[in-house]
């Protein structure tokens, strides 16, 4: 038995922009996936989900999706969730040599599935890296990066960027532009998350963005500009200057909005949050609905959110230098 964990994400800077190979900033924080992988005797799968925002599910397939669970969640979430797990247990089998055994695989998550704080590459490094494992190989965390990144880039369609992987995997404040990925440390940044209880449909999000940067010149400016937004955050990060850093993640929200992907309910904890006194506040990933990232180090942020019609939960949490652990 083999057992792996990895940490969910938010952007400080740049989400969506980094398609287009615009620089992005995403840190780890401290919710995490944990991957539990045990070999068995056959060649099939069996996948239990816990938690994830679901109900939890079990499925057992043999290569390729298996039979929909039967949970009250959207057909999309469900099937990009199987999706990934199935692609980190092909890449993890080449990693081990090629082998086909069966598995036992069980996911247990703190990180809402599908709210923009990065559950899909949480999972899929952890599982990378714990049925690697449970099959004899022991990737190195670069490995394990690229290999996560392709698992999303194929369920994905090709518009996944290498920032969420590489953030869950490395952990802390990495800085990603292309393939370009480097970490950039552990500064203590403490931040408050709202989230609207729902999920946004990622490709749907990043297909409609790629056709306003198709149609309009100025979206395609507006995409332009969020990369520079990061180059300033960067250095307001290396100065430790957090209310530079909340004036951008400030003006990163109203761009993105221009951009179509905020929603009624986003905006309204991103304003209850800043009403409240918060430095900075932004939708966090793919947007639609799901999260919103508060940078506060006061309690009065998380009770004003908690009050907010439109949030379902609010919690605390912390930058993390950890990333995938081997538990």
């Amino acid at each position: 038995m083999a057992i792996s964990s990895a940490p969910g994400k938010v952007y400080l800077f740049g989400e969506h922009a980094v398609v287009y190979g615009e620089p992005a900033i995403p840190c780890a924080i401290d919710l995490r996936a944990r991957v539990q992988a045990t070999a068995r005797d056959d060649n099939r799968v069996r996948l239990t989900a816990r938690d994830l925002s679901l109900n939890g599910f079990t499925v057992e397939f043999r290569g390729g999706h298996g039979d929909r669970p039967d949970v009250d969640v959207p057909d999309v979430l469900v099937e990009a969730a199987v999706g990934y797990v199935d692609g980190a247990i092909e890449h993890a089998r080449e990693l081990a040599g090629g082998t086909d055994d069966g598995l036992e695989l069980t996911i247990e998550s703190d990180i809402p599935l599908g709210a923009g704080l990065g559950s899909s590459a949480a999972v899929t490094v952890a599982a990378i890296d714990a049925v690697a494992r449970e099959f004899g190989a022991s990737p190195d965390k670069e490995v394990i990066a690229d290999r996560a990144y392709q698992v999303e880039s194929s369920v994905q369609s090709g518009e996944a960027s290498r920032a969420d992987t590489y953030c869950s995997t490395m952990g802390g404040v990495v800085r990603i532009e292309g393939s370009d990925c480097r970490r950039l440390g552990e500064p203590d940044i403490p931040f408050v998350l709202g989230y609207d209880g729902g999920a946004g449909d990622t490709g749907q999000l990043v297909a409609g963005v790629r056709s306003l940067r198709d149609r309009y010149p100025f979206a395609h400016a507006t995409v332009e500009a969020v990369g520079e937004l990061v180059e300033r955050g960067e250095t307001a990060l290396a100065d430790g200057d957090l209310a530079e850093v909340g004036r951008l993640m400030n003006f990163n929200h109203g761009l993105l909005a221009a951009l179509g992907v905020s929603s009624r309910t986003l905006d309204d904890m991103v304003w209850a949050a800043r009403d409240a006194g918060a430095l900075g506040a932004k939708l966090t990933g793919a947007g639609g609905h799901g999260c919103i990232v508060a940078l506060t180090d006061s309690s009065s942020v998380k009770t004003a959110l908690e009050h907010a019609p439109s949030c379902e939960a609010a919690y605390e949490a912390d930058l993390t230098p950890t990333g995938l652990h081997r538990e």
